[in-house]
């Protein structure tokens, strides 16, 4: 007989309790350690680092007496924080609203640019070099004209920081938009689709995880624009952001407070890239490789 069995796999003389026996399955399925899930790893892990770093600096500053004015203790940046809370909420509410203003306005400028790039080559071939001119242009350099230009001032910010953080969203949708599967191309254009069926139903879902790519850095872009555009404009009264108190603290050397507004402009700006972190996870984590598998 040719059939197979444990009998014949055991060799002569080989005690039956010595054979492999199955993994139970209680081992097979036993638990991963809380600290070796990835999900938890990202977050408990930077976590630990800056703790240790906070740590670091507070006994630096405290064993060799470093002066407030040069650099002052976490723990002393924090009390100035809770102290001037009235004046740094208002400033922070200034900088993140024109933050978000421009950060929709490149998103929907870079959008549609990159759906009109994609229709032709030629149109791309033509305007894309200004779209790069935006970019490598200091926006310290024309940052006072637009402020001179437009009367308004937090319109003139808005476009500033706009100018800045609008090229990834150009770049990666337009990237996007032309990395679709040629396989598929082929057979929506043997269907006779039409040039908006193929962009609705081919070419926007496979940009998505460019587009989205682009929406984290310009984020971060939108953010560094508003504050530089702040530091340009220098305008003082109440309408103020975190730029300008940042000036302000140094000229009158308030380094804590300096300090505290460093402090809420760095955690603006990991709060916006979280939160298009968690937007691309929920529009692509059902279906898209990038995010599947990540928890």
């Amino acid at each position: 007989m040719n059939t197979l069995s444990a009998d014949v796999a055991r060799a002569p003389g080989t005690p039956a309790s010595t054979v492999a026996s199955p993994i139970p399955e209680a081992a097979a399925a036993r638990p991963v350690p809380w600290l070796a899930q990835p999900r938890h790893q990202r977050i408990v892990l930077p976590v630990a680092v800056a703790i240790v770093l906070l740590a670091a600096w507070q006994w630096w500053v405290v064993a060799f007496d470093i002066p407030r004015f040069l650099v002052p203790s976490p723990v002393e940046v924090m009390k100035t924080l809770a102290k001037d809370w009235p004046l740094l909420a208002g400033a922070l509410w200034v900088t993140v609203k024109i933050t978000l203003l421009a950060f929709i306005a490149s998103m929907v400028v870079g959008t549609l640019v990159a759906f009109v790039f994609v229709q032709s080559r030629l149109i791309e071939t033509a305007l894309f070099p200004y779209a790069v001119l935006l970019q490598v242009t200091p926006i310290v350099a024309i940052a006072p004209l637009i402020i001179i230009w437009v009367k308004d001032p937090t319109i003139s910010l808005v476009l500033c920081a706009t100018i800045v953080a609008v090229f990834p969203v150009i770049s990666n949708t337009t990237l996007g938009l032309r990395s679709v599967n040629p396989g598929l191309l082929s057979y929506f254009q043997l269907n006779r689709a039409t040039r908006l069926q193929t962009l609705w139903r081919l070419r926007i879902p496979s940009a998505l995880p460019y587009f989205f790519a682009g929406l984290r850095i310009s984020g971060g872009l939108s953010l560094i624009g508003a504050v530089v555009a702040e530091f340009v404009a220098g305008t003082g009264g109440t309408g103020t952001g975190l730029a300008y108190q940042i000036l302000q603290s140094g000229y009158q050397l308030n380094i804590p407070r300096l300090f505290a507004a460093l402090f809420l402009i760095s955690l603006t700006g990991v709060a916006l890239f979280g939160a298009l972190a968690l937007l691309s996870r929920w529009a692509l984590g059902g279906w898209h490789e990038s995010e599947v598998g990540q928890e």
